[in-house]
Order: C-alpha cells, then sequence, then structure tokens
C-alpha cells in the first residue's frame, strides 16, 4: 500500500505505529528475569514486538500494570513482519488467595470478634 513512498518514510510510519501500540497496551509479559510489553492480546495468545521478543517457551506471567492477570502456558510462535505471535496450550486466572477445598455455608460468619 505505501511502496510508492520513499523508505525513510515507511520506516517512519512503521515506527510510529509500533509506538502507538506500545502507548495503548498495559500488558506486560514475565518470564524468569525479563519483561516484554504485549502489542496485541486476543483469547487464544497475545503477540509481541519481534525485534525485542525471544522465542519465548514454556510458562511465563501476564500482567496489566501491577496486577497479575494471567499464568500462561505458551506452546507454538509465529513470526510475520515485524510481530511475534504466541499461541497459549493453557491459561490460569491469577487469584489473590487460595481456593477453599469445602464448601463454606452462606450463614457462615466473616469474622470472629474476640473478648476486649
Amino acid at each position: 500500500m505505501f511502496e510508492f513512498l520513499p523508505k525513510e518514510v515507511r520506516e517512519g510510519l512503521e515506527k510510529a505505529r509500533k509506538r502507538d501500540l506500545y502507548r495503548k497496551s498495559r500488558l506486560r509479559v514475565h518470564t524468569d528475569n525479563e519483561v516484554f510489553p504485549v502489542l496485541k492480546f486476543w483469547g487464544t495468545g497475545f503477540a509481541l514486538d519481534a525485534e525485542n521478543a525471544p522465542h519465548l517457551r514454556g510458562l511465563v506471567d501476564l500482567y496489566e500494570g501491577g496486577r497479575h492477570l494471567y499464568q500462561c502456558l505458551i506452546v507454538a510462535s509465529e513470526k510475520e513482519n515485524d510481530v511475534t505471535s504466541y499461541e497459549f496450550k493453557r491459561v490460569t486466572e491469577a487469584k489473590d488467595k487460595a481456593p477453599l477445598d469445602f464448601v463454606r455455608p452462606d450463614d457462615a460468619p466473616i469474622a470472629l470478634l474476640g473478648q476486649g
């Protein structure tokens, strides 16, 4: 579509497009020691900038700002132009407390008051 434009102009437009995607997204992928900004996210995967992202595999954590959203198992990736897409094998929603291993009655007390 932009073949008629000079190479420098096309590169400038591409950099501006990437910068806009970075600003819009607050999602980040955390691996062992590294953090990568997510360009796109959909139900079965996400996309990272191909220049900065290595070939990720295994277990990663997905954050929105400081909030832990998901723990994901990545099994496949596909590089297309300047974006690398990763697909999930498993996505587990992150919880802030452990699940109960018993049924809690509806009328159970929320807290106990001590003698004071």
